[in-house]
């Protein structure tokens, strides 16, 4: 069910996160967002945060909407998006976290390379009993978002796998069984966000794209497997609200996790399975070389294409977003087209005047693509020459 996309052609979004505001300096913690938001300096900061990020894309003319990711912490390489799920559902223990041992792709971050500090950081609770939702909020998330904007607001969370592979376990006797009972929990967790009206679900990095290269997660979940984790998770979504399937290639601190570029050609039949709406795929900083591939194989979803790359401070051309769209517009039709960012720009990296001018390049660079196909363009206030500091007052 298109709700957040529909009616717009070529409509453009960021994936979801966005750097944090230096004044931003309160934290959830182990609390919940509702208890948090009952503290008035935290309330006040975070309903500020949110305010300051929807501004600046709608400033962009960005037309579906994020949060920022505001309620993730501060912490170095933006490992609370792993890490508020499991300190918040049921069947958790917070005593005394440690660093998980299920580290995906340890071994090529030894002590020396930035990302071994995202493994140090990856201090997790452990599974000690029968997990299900608990306090996650989403409902509460979405909402203290959307009542600020008319725009809608797209709501992104962790994959099941993912959680699975991020913290010990005491309770389940394998981890697929662990995988699938966090992806029933997710499940119930998504679709209470979704009669709770909102218009678009992500759901972030599922391993089915990773598998090629890092090999069946576990030893036991491979690619088909792991589209039956994700159309389990998503179970009863589409038929309420519009799903996402965000995949890149990692992003933790605005790092490259792969010393080459990869390609999603090989489990691109795979991800035509997932029961998902719009899949998104990292296309500025991994090149375009997959695009004729993705229009072949992805027939009846839309497809999302990153424009500008998360992981570089310089900010793209207009020129260079509008012939990248040119590029995608060859193998995919404008009406299932969807603009975007490759990942989010709030993993620790990034300043928010990079990422506030990349959505602007973004947007301008669609609209120059939309002027060319006869298509509305979008309002950009941030590009307006009247209101430049630098422009004459007088004479």
């Amino acid at each position: 069910m298109y709700k957040g996309s529909e009616g717009t052609v070529l409509p453009t979004s960021i994936i979801g996160s966005l750097p944090r505001p230096a004044w931003f300096t309160g934290n959830l913690g182990r609390r919940s967002f509702l208890e948090a938001m009952v503290d008035s300096r935290y309330r006040e900061q975070y309903e500020d945060a949110v305010m300051v990020y929807l501004k600046a894309q709608e400033l962009a003319g960005i037309d579906i909407c994020t949060d920022g990711d505001a309620h993730y912490d501060d912490q170095v390489a933006g490992s609370s998006w792993q890490s508020y799920a499991p300190f918040r559902m049921a069947g958790f223990s917070t005593t005394s976290p440690q660093p998980s041992e299920y580290k995906v792709g340890a071994a090529a971050f030894p002590r020396g390379h930035i990302l071994h500090d995202f493994l140090e950081v990856k201090v997790m609770p452990k599974i000690v009993g029968p997990v299900g939702p608990g306090d996650l909020q989403f409902s509460a998330l979405w909402r203290a978002a959307q009542r600020m904007t008319e725009k809608p607001i797209k709501f992104g969370t962790i994959t099941p796998e993912l959680l699975a592979a991020s913290v010990e376990d005491d309770y389940y006797n394998d981890p697929v069984e662990r995988t699938m009972a966090l992806s029933a929990a997710l499940n119930a967790e998504l679709n209470d966000l979704a009669d709770a009206g909102c218009p678009v679900i992500q759901m972030e990095e599922p391993q089915i794209h990773m598998t090629p290269v890092r090999g069946d997660l576990f030893g036991k979940l491979g690619v088909n497997e792991l589209v039956d984790v994700f159309n389990k998770t998503v179970a009863g979504l589409r038929d309420k609200t519009e799903v996402w399937c965000h995949t890149c290639w990692g992003n933790p601190s605005q790092q490259r996790i792969f010393n080459e570029v990869q390609s999603y050609q090989p489990t691109l039949e795979a991800l035509n399975g997932v029961d998902a709406d719009v899949l998104t795929f990292e296309t500025c900083s991994s090149g375009t070389g997959d695009l004729k591939a993705i229009g072949e194989v992805i027939e009846d979803k839309k497809i999302a294409i990153g424009v500008v790359d998360h992981h570089t401070l310089q900010v793209e051309r207009p020129d260079q977003v509008a012939d990248l769209i040119r590029e995608a517009l060859k193998h995919i039709p404008a009406e299932r087209l969807i603009i975007s960012s490759d990942c989010g720009m709030g993993r620790e990296g990034m300043s928010r005047r990079h990422a506030t001018y990349k959505m602007v390049s973004m947007v301008q660079g669609t609209n120059m693509v939309r002027k060319e196909l006869g298509l509305p363009e979008a309002r950009c206030l941030a590009e307006d020459q009247q209101y430049s500091l630098a422009a004459k007052t007088g004479p």
